[in-house]
C-alpha cells in the first residue's frame, strides 16, 4: 500500500530503556506492531549497559524478531564499538546519540558534544566500508532538559561539522517537549537548507502536549519521516520521572489518517497494541484514542482528498 508519510515505531529502544522487561516481550511488541503494519523501527540501542541495562540484550532482540517483506530495523549507537555490535546484529541504520545538551551529553554516554562530534568522525569512516546508514541524533534540537529553547541559529553551529564529517542523515528531537508549530517550521527549515527532506526524520517529544500540533506542518515542509511512541511511552533513566515519551502513535496515525495522509497502518490493530502494552506489559502509557476510540467515518470519509 502506497504511503505519505513513514511512521518509524520507537517504543522498542524509548519505552524498554527505562521499563524493564524480558526480551520476549519486547520481540511480542515488534510481532503485533509488524501485524498491524508498522515496517520500520528503532529496536535498541547498542550502548553502554551500566548508563542503559534496559537495553543489554539488544543482539538478542535484533536475532529473534520476525523478518518480513519491507521490514527496516534501526537502532541507537553511542561509539565505534556499539556501531560494530550494529553491523554485526545486522542492523539497517544507526543513529548516533549527539545532544545539543552538554549535561545530558555527559549524562546519557559519558563524554561532551563536542567530544562526541569526534567520536562520530571516527565512526563514520568505519561505517563507509560496511552495509549500515550512519546518522545522528540531534537530541534536545529545540531546547532542554532544562535550560533555553534553541533555533534555527543553533542548529547551524552543528550542522556545517555534521557534513564535514559525511553524516547526512539526521534525526532531529524534540527531546522536551518544547516546540509548538512556528518553532518547528524555523529548525526544520534551518535543516533542509542542509540536507533533502528524505534524509531529515523528526522526532517530538510530547512532555508538553503540543506533540500532535507539530506533525502537519512536517508534512507541510516536505518531511515525511516521522518517529512516534505506541501509547506515548517512554523515558530516559538520565531524567527519572520525567514525563519522556513521544508523540502517541495510535494518535497520530488517527490524525494524518482523517488529514488525508496514508499512512499504511492498521489503526484498531495499533489501539489493540498499545492496550496490551499498557496492561500486560505495564509501561506507563498516555494518548487519547484508546481511551475515546476512533472517530466514526462515514461514507464520505474515504472520499476527502488533500495534496501535502
Amino acid at each position: 500500500m502506497p504511503t505519505d508519510a513513514r511512521i518509524r515505531e520507537i517504543a522498542p529502544r524509548l519505552t524498554f530503556q527505562s521499563h524493564r522487561v524480558p526480551t520476549e516481550v519486547k520481540v511480542e511488541l515488534v510481532r503485533r506492531l509488524v501485524d498491524a503494519g508498522l515496517r520500520t523501527f528503532e529496536l535498541s540501542s547498542f550502548v553502554r549497559p551500566d548508563l542503559i541495562p534496559g537495553l543489554a540484550d539488544a543482539e538478542d532482540v535484533f536475532a529473534r524478531v520476525p523478518r518480513v517483506s519491507g521490514l527496516g530495523l534501526g537502532c541507537c549507537v553511542g561509539n565505534t564499538r556499539g556501531l560494530m555490535r550494529a553491523v554485526d546484529s545486522g542492523a539497517d541504520t544507526a543513529s548516533f546519540l549527539l545532544s545539543a545538551d552538554e549535561d545530558f551529553a555527559r549524562a546519557n554516554i559519558g563524554r561532551s558534544t563536542t567530544d562526541s562530534l569526534a567520536e562520530l568522525e571516527r565512526m563514520a569512516a568505519y561505517a563507509s566500508d560496511h552495509d549500515i546508514v550512519l546518522g545522528t541524533y540531534v537530541i534536545f534540537a529545540w531546547g532542554g532538559p532544562t535550560g533555553p529553547a534553541r533555533g534555527g541559529a543553533d542548529l547551524e553551529r552543528l550542522a556545517g561539522r555534521l557534513l564535514d564529517i559525511g553524516v547526512d542523515h539526521w534525526i532531529l528531537a524534540d527531546s522536551s517537549g518544547y516546540a509548538a508549530p512556528p518553532q518547528i517550521r524555523e529548525l526544520v527549515g534551518a535543516a533542509l537548507n542542509h540536507i533533502p527532506a528524505e534524509n531529515l526524520t523528526v522526532q517530538i517529544h510530547d512532555a508538553r502536549g503540543m506533540g500532535l500540533a507539530a506533525l502537519l506542518p512536517l508534512l507541510d515542509l516536505g518531511v515525511r519521516n516521522i518517529d512516534t511512541t505506541l501509547a506515548g511511552s517512554g523515558g530516559h533513566p538520565a531524567m527519572p520521572g520525567s514525563q519522556g515519551g513521544g508523540v502517541c502513535t495510535e494518535d497520530a496515525v488517527q490524525l494524518l489518517e482523517l488529514s488525508g495522509v496514508r499512512t499504511g497502518i492498521d489503526l484498531p490493530r495499533l489501539i489493540d497494541t498499545a492496550n496490551w502494552l499498557a496492561t500486560e506489559v505495564g509501561a506507563p502509557c498516555k494518548g487519547f484514542v484508546r481511551h475515546t476510540g476512533l472517530v466514526p467515518r462515514g461514507e464520505t470519509a474515504g472520499r476527502l482528498a488533500f495534496s501535502w
